[in-house]
């Protein structure tokens, strides 16, 4: 079996051109990570070659499938749901850092769920009675300027938004969060075991998991149109002590107690 491996390194103008490629090989099966514009991609580039993703864009309102039920089309795979949980995390951050009167949110404004993620910010942080700043960034650059922001703005805690470029960024973010002295929470728990303070999402672990069998599937036969888009079924909420620690943040009781992992 071959295996053809292709990264956009971040830069989603060029899934075009990845996505052609691929097709041009006649592969028996597409198989795109990284969020919703990999498989749009994809999609666009063939309505043959089965198309297994893994993302938080809604596959139904994107066009990749027709129900979550029967995709009836050519492309299947595993919503992960880590773009609309925004709410909860904010929630969360503001059970870590009940002392912060100000969060900043940092969002990516090119991702295609940016107004999801947005309106679901804008209402947990109303019904929490919580001030947030909305920041932006698509670039390197724009990530050190939003920091120092955060720092300007004398923002007490900082929630990073679900992304595919935040999580090619990671180690950049992570770093900046420690220098700033920031506590931040993020998607999953990949950024809490590197060193960030907190994640809430979806095990990405298990999201992958269904995605290999879902491909082993489509090549022993199956139709992509006639097997369910899987949901995630496993959420983590992990903490790194240490790094609470090194902030000196003391997590309160009850939150550790809900956490489902504790890095110490």
């Amino acid at each position: 079996m071959t295996i053809y491996f292709r990264s956009a390194d971040g830069q989603t103008d060029r899934l075009v051109t990845l996505a052609g490629d691929i097709v041009g090989r006649r592969v028996a099966v597409i198989v795109t990570t990284g969020g919703g514009a990999a498989a749009l991609a994809a999609y666009a580039a063939t309505t043959t070659i089965p198309i297994v993703f893994v993302n938080g864009v809604d596959p139904v309102t994107s066009g990749l499938v027709t129900s979550l039920n029967r995709p009836g089309s050519n492309a299947t795979g595993v919503y992960i749901f880590q773009q609309v949980l925004e709410g909860k995390r904010l929630g969360l951050l503001h059970e870590l850092v009940p002392a912060a009167t100000l969060i900043a949110v940092l969002l990516n404004p090119t991702n295609a769920n940016f107004q999801t993620q947005l309106r679901g910010v804008q209402d947990a942080a109303r019904a929490l009675g919580q001030q947030v700043s909305i920041l932006s960034a698509s670039t390197e650059r724009d990530i050190d300027v939003a920091f120092a922001t955060v720092t300007e703005s004398r923002a007490g805690a900082l929630l990073v938004g679900s992304d595919p470029f935040f999580n090619s960024e990671r180690d950049q973010v992570i770093a900046l969060a420690a220098r700033h002295a920031i506590p931040a929470i993020y998607e999953g728990r990949e950024f809490a075991t590197a060193g960030g303070l907190a994640s809430y999402g979806t095990s990405l672990a298990d999201a992958y998991r269904q995605a290999g069998i879902y491909t082993g599937r489509i090549l022993r036969g199956d139709k992509p149109a006639d097997l369910p888009v899987a949901q995630p079924a496993k959420f983590e909420f992990v903490i790194n002590l240490k790094t609470a620690k090194a902030l000196g943040l003391d997590v309160p009781s009850g939150v550790s107690a809900s956490a489902d992992e504790i890095i110490e």
